[in-house]
C-alpha cells in the first residue's frame, strides 16, 4: 500500500489517493526480480523508485551543454557540480533556511541525476508495462477530490477513509478466493501508528462494510527503499493521482487494466468508464462503492 498527494485539505495537491497493489505470495519473488532487472538497466539496482521525484524536471540538467551526449558517470559529476554552485548561490542570496530545503530536494533526486528526463519517463513506462502484464495482481484505490469539501473537514479524514476502503475491498478479494493476506506499507512513524490503531479497531468491530478475518496481523511497515514492490504501489498511486488532477494518461492507461473488477461491473470516473473498485470522491462522482 502507498499514497500519493497530501491528505490534508490545505495541502498542495487537489487530490489524495490511497492505493493497494495485491500480489500473490507465490509470485512475489519473480515479480521483484523482474522489477530489479529493469532498475539495473538504468543503473538503479539498489535505489528506490520514488515516482514523483523521478518524473519531475531537473533544471540543472537543462543548463548543461550536450548533457544527453555524456556518459552516466560524467552526467553525475556535472550535475553535482551545478547543484553545489546553486546551493552556494542560494545561501549567499536567501540564507541558510531556504538552502536547507533545496539541499533536501536535491537529495531526493540524487540517485536519478544520470538519467535525462526522457530516460526517466521511459523507466517509469517500462515499470508500468510490467505491472500491466501481471494478470494475477489487482489494484484497489480510493481517490479523494479535496476541493469538494470546500475547506470543511469531512467526518472521516481522507487518509482513514482511503485506508478503510482499500482494506475492505482487499478483504473482499481474499474472501472470494478463499485466501489469507498481509498488508505491507511504506514505513512512516506518524502513519504507522495511525494505521496500526485503526486496524486494531477493525479487528474488533470490522469496517463499515465487513469484518476482516482473512487479513493477518496489523500492517507490516517496511523501508520502501529496500522493497521494490512497495515502490510499484507508489508508482500506481502517483499515476492515478496525476490522471485525476491533470488528465495525464501515459502511466495510468498502462496500469488501468489491473484495477480489480467485481462481477464485471464498472463505474463512471470523471466521465470515463472505469473499473470497481477505483472510487473517485466526492460521492456524487461515484456510481458504485
Amino acid at each position: 500500500m502507498d499514497e500519493s498527494g497530501t491528505p490534508e485539505l490545505s495541502g498542495g495537491t487537489t487530490h489524495f489517493v490511497f492505493l493497494g497493489l495485491s500480489i500473490p505470495a507465490d509470485s512475489w519473488k519473480s515479480k521483484d526480480a523482474e522489477i530489479s532487472a529493469i532498475k539495473r538497466r538504468y543503473q538503479l539496482r539498489d535505489e528506490e523508485i520514488h515516482t514523483p521525484w523521478i518524473a519531475r524536471r531537473y533544471q540543472e540538467q537543462d543548463v548543461i551543454s550536450n548533457f544527453r551526449d555524456l556518459t552516466y558517470d560524467r552526467r553525475r559529476l556535472v550535475v553535482k557540480t551545478e547543484r553545489e554552485a546553486r546551493l552556494t548561490h542560494r545561501a549567499a542570496v536567501h540564507g541558510l533556511p531556504k538552502t536547507k530545503t533545496l539541499r533536501k530536494n536535491f537529495a531526493k533526486t540524487a540517485a536519478y541525476i544520470h538519467l535525462t528526463l526522457t530516460e526517466r519517463h521511459k523507466l517509469l513506462s517500462e515499470l508500468a508495462d510490467a505491472i500491466s502484464k501481471w494478470e494475477d495482481c489487482f489494484i484497489f484505490a480510493e481517490a479523494t477530490d479535496k476541493t469538494a469539501f470546500r475547506g470543511v473537514p469531512p467526518a472521516t479524514p481522507p487518509f482513514e477513509e482511503g485506508f478503510t476502503q482499500v482494506v475492505s475491498r482487499f478483504h473482499r478479494r481474499l474472501d472470494s478466493a478463499g485466501e489469507l493476506g498481509l498488508l505491507v506499507q511504506d514505513s512512516n512513524p506518524t502513519i504507522s501508528r495511525r494505521l496500526t490503531e485503526l486496524m486494531r479497531r477493525f479487528y474488533v468491530d470490522g469496517t463499515r462494510w465487513t469484518s476482516l478475518p482473512r487479513i493477518v496481523e496489523t500492517p507490516l511497515f517496511v523501508d520502501s527503499q529496500l522493497t521494490s514492490l512497495v515502490q510499484m504501489a507508489d508508482l500506481c498511486a502517483y499515476a492515478t493521482r496525476r490522471y485525476m488532477e491533470k488528465d495525464e494518461r501515459a502511466l495510468f492507461d498502462k496500469i488501468s487494466s489491473r484495477f480489480h473488477k467485481v462481477g464485471g461491473r464498472g463505474q463512471t470516473l470523471r466521465g470515463q468508464p472505469a473499473t470497481v473498485p477505483l472510487r473517485h470522491l466526492p460521492p456524487a462522482l461515484a456510481t458504485h462503492d
